[in-house]
This record gives structure tokens, sequence and C-alpha cells, in this order.
């Protein structure tokens, strides 16, 4: 197997993304490893994780649609917009119905503008802003634009009187906090709302269904890529294959007349093997990123 490609794991709840980064470079014996696309501590679900040149990959997978399966518990606010803050408001919710649950839900599908939560990764003045409410300051992130392409309602359980809890599946894309939709479900309810479960099911077309746990790796360390280069590249991208003339000259650099693709695209040579990740501008195919040679 190649040591360079892409992981799907299936994080475990309890780690953060670089916890998962560290133990995938002990495993595949390499400290050329990153993820494409942080998930708290509390979540669990899909990580993609690049190996070896791989990692130039992460790039484009970071910047991909995501779904989710996630609890919204109605009746309490917390600091951090999920269940690891401390609770800083409480509203009984027993008296809202699923009708209103499911016209707020409504109203936060489509192109939203969503303020990301104060405890999120958001760089501000090139701190975290989670560090710096960490520190005690009072931090205030302005809105940005996502898509929440689909919103679902799966359950409402009232099993305690004043909070409900609610079941949603969640379709959106990358930058969308689903803890502001807690949040904001709350708000807009009246009541308060933070995320007490979250799931990632899919990053693109990387879904839980070829996810393997940490343990399941371990058992097959050092060979803990699952996707090579190649294959992880054509999941992703369009193909297009290059001759030989042509493959020369992009592995150096140069540009490839253009075929027409939309979007980056990813260039295949006589071989088989990847060449570059590649778009086309000003009536020429350029390369974004070139991996062969090797």
């Amino acid at each position: 197997m190649s040591t360079d490609g892409l992981i799907v794991v299936d994080k475990p709840g309890g780690m953060t993304s670089h916890d998962v980064v560290a133990r995938i470079r002990r495993l595949a014996r390499t400290r050329r490893v990153g993820h494409g696309g942080t998930l708290d501590p509390m979540a669990t679900g899909v990580l993609v994780i690049g190996v070896g040149r791989a990692t130039r990959l992460l790039t484009y997978v970071i910047g991909a649609g995501k779904s989710y399966t996630a609890t919204v518990r109605l009746g309490q606010a917390t600091v951090t917009d999920d269940a690891e803050g401390d609770v800083i408001a409480t509203t009984p919710a027993g008296q809202v119905t699923d009708e209103a649950i499911r016209s707020a839900l409504a109203a936060l599908t489509g192109e939203i503008d969503q303020v990301p939560s104060a405890v999120s990764a958001i760089k501000i003045d090139g701190q975290r802003a989670y560090k710096r409410v960490r520190e005690g300051e009072s931090v205030e992130l302005p809105a940005r634009r996502v898509t929440v392409s689909r919103l679902e309602l799966l359950a409402v359980r009232r099993d305690a009187p004043d909070v409900v809890d609610v079941d949603i599946d969640v379709t959106c894309s990358s930058g969308t906090y689903i803890r502001a939709l807690a949040r904001d479900a709350g708000l807009a309810l009246g009541v308060g709302g933070h995320l007490t479960a979250l799931r990632r099911t899919a990053v693109g077309s990387f879904a839980l269904a070829e996810a393997a746990t940490l343990d399941e790796l371990a058992e097959r360390a050092p060979e803990v890529v699952n996707l090579p280069l190649a294959a992880a590249a054509e999941r992703f991208f369009p193909r297009r294959a290059a001759g030989a003339d042509e493959a020369k000259v992009l592995s150096h650099g140069g540009p490839l007349d253009p075929a027409g693709i939309s979007g980056p695209y990813a260039v295949f040579g006589p071989d088989g093997g990847l060449i570059a990740i590649v778009s086309e501008r000003d009536g020429r195919a350029r390369a974004e990123i070139v991996f062969a040679p090797a």
C-alpha cells in the first residue's frame, strides 16, 4: 500500500483532531500527517486524514460540504453553545410545540448569516477566539454567510419537564457551526439552546461507511492508508488523462491546453499516476499543486 494517501477516520469522543493526527503519525511512522477539517473534542465521526504527499489535498477537503447528526437541548444556554461549557441561562422549554421547533429550524435553512460561536478556532488578531474567551475576554465575531442545504427534524424527545431534546440531520457548507444552529434555534424559541451530541456523517463524498476506528487502524499499522494518493484524487476531482508529452510539461509546472473542465481537476499520466491538480484560467490549464515527480 502507498504511504501517501487519505484515511477516513471515525473519530472518537474526547479527542481533539490534533490528538488523532498525533496518533496517526505514530501508526504511520511519519511526521507528515494532517487533517481536513477540525472536529470538536465532544464530536465523533468522519475526520479525513492526509498522509505524506496527500496532505496537499487537504485544502480541498477542508472546503467540502459536511453532513452531521446532532442533538439540540432546548431550555438551557451554555457559554460554549455545547455541552462542554457551563450553563449560563435556563428557561423552561416544556411548552415549546413541535410545530414551533419545525418553524425555528426552517428559518435556519438555506443561505443564512451565521455568527460563529465565541468559543471557536477562528483567529482574532492572530489569537484563537476560544483562547480569548478562556482568558476572560468578551468576544464578538462577525456573521458569515453559510449554506444549510438540509436541516431535517428527526425526533423531539421530552424526557424531562423543563428541557426538550431535538435530534436533527444537517447538510451544510464548510464553515457552518452546528453549535451555532443549536444556539440560534434556542434564541428564536426564547428558551435558549445548546448542542449535546454531534456526529459528522460525511465530508464531501467520504462517509462513515468507509471510516475506520483508531483501534482498527492500529491493527494494520503502519499500512494505515486506505485511499492511496491517485485513488483519493480520483474520488475528489474530475479526471483528465495526459499523454507522455503533456505529462512531462505539467510535471515541471508548465501549462497545458484547456480541456473545458470546470473547477479544479486531477491530471493523471499514462502510467495512471497523479501528476497535478489543475484549474483553467486565461485560456490555459495551470497546475495548482504538482505531485510528479514524487
